[in-house]
């Protein structure tokens, strides 16, 4: 599995961007950052037109770290403003139309967060305390524990007792198959990777249903766009809207410099999702080796899978098992 940039922080957009008074249509709020046809500096800087083009995916950042001496999942929490502050970032954007340039007092402008959350990597600090990026977050993760309910669905695809996690990625004997198979968490140290399914997101991919909730790591980077459009705003838009390719939320460019670059739908004025979703509709195989004792412990969605180990279905979307 190629191993990319790992995402720890904010993507910057390709093109430069503008801050319109308008109701965003991915968050509740009164403005939208939507792209300009300029691209970004950085971008090209990082020489894009030579970069690795992948699939950016809808769901909710993971990263896998050690925790108490084992290879552990960690959920996305970001250290976010209180109501007091962030009523005075926001007026600070409605003035300057920007996020930048806003003066925080990281002691007492944000909300607590559990003894065990960890700042990301790249996070700059300031006398000892990490400062928030231009947005107005601290990224950060937190373990998921078993005994957490708030992150039942990040427990679903991992089982700590085997050290392996229910992973979503290209087949290595098929390109155009997709795999789910069981990957050991020890061999996805450090990298991050995004979980989809049936309760994250609003589930733009159609996966499982309320009754057998489907969910998946996907390694970031791991989803290849093997024909990107050139990095012009008339082409990509073209793209999205007319390639069967382009049925995705965005994507994320990787440099050859380590630098992640990134293009979503909503920077463009396209809706997401719209329609059917390239990903839903890539066939996969089922492929979990070892032994069904290994997985018989019942809790979260080995034990569900291993049954239809072997099955190849025509549509990611398509993938149901027994209760």
């Amino acid at each position: 599995m190629r191993r990319l940039g790992s995402v720890q922080q904010k993507i910057p957009c390709v093109f430069l961007t503008d801050v319109k008074e308008e109701a965003s249509r991915k968050r509740e709020r009164q403005f939208q950052v939507v792209a300009t046809e300029n691209v970004n500096p950085v971008a090209l800087e990082a020489n894009i037109d030579c970069a690795f083009a992948t699939e950016k995916l809808d769901g909710t950042c993971c990263y896998i770290a050690l925790y108490q001496g084992q290879p552990y999942l960690w959920a996305r929490l970001d250290r976010k403003p209180n109501k007091q502050a962030e009523k005075r970032f926001k007026k600070h954007q409605h003035i300057h139309k920007s996020c930048k340039d806003f003066p925080w007092n990281v002691e007492e402008d944000f909300k607590t967060v559990p003894e065990t959350w960890i700042p990301a990597h790249r996070v700059k600090y300031n006398n000892g305390h990490p400062i928030p990026d231009e947005h107005g977050h601290i990224p950060g993760w937190v373990p998921v524990e078993k005994s957490n309910k708030q992150y039942c669905w990040h427990s679903s695809v991992v089982d700590y007792e085997v050290g392996e996690a229910l992973v979503l990625k290209p087949s290595c004997d098929d390109e155009d198959m997709l795999e789910i198979t069981a990957v050991p968490l020890a061999d996805l140290q450090e990298q991050t990777l995004e979980l989809i399914g049936t309760n994250v997101n609003g589930n733009p991919y159609g996966l499982g249903s309320k009754k057998q909730p489907v969910h998946f790591l996907v390694p970031h980077g791991s989803i290849q766009i093997r024909n990107p459009p050139p990095v012009n705003f008339q082409q990509l838009c073209s793209w999205f809207q007319e390639n069967s390719e382009g049925r995705v939320e965005g994507i994320v460019w990787h440099c050859n410099d380590g630098t992640l670059i990134k293009i979503h739908r909503h920077h463009l004025g396209l809706r997401w999702p719209d329609g059917e979703t390239r990903l839903a509709n890539r066939p996969v195989l089922i492929r979990l080796e070892g032994t069904v004792d290994a997985y018989n412990s019942g809790e979260g969605l080995f034990s569900s899978f291993f049954p239809l180990n072997g099955q190849r279905l025509s549509r990611l979307q398509d993938v149901r098992y027994e209760l």
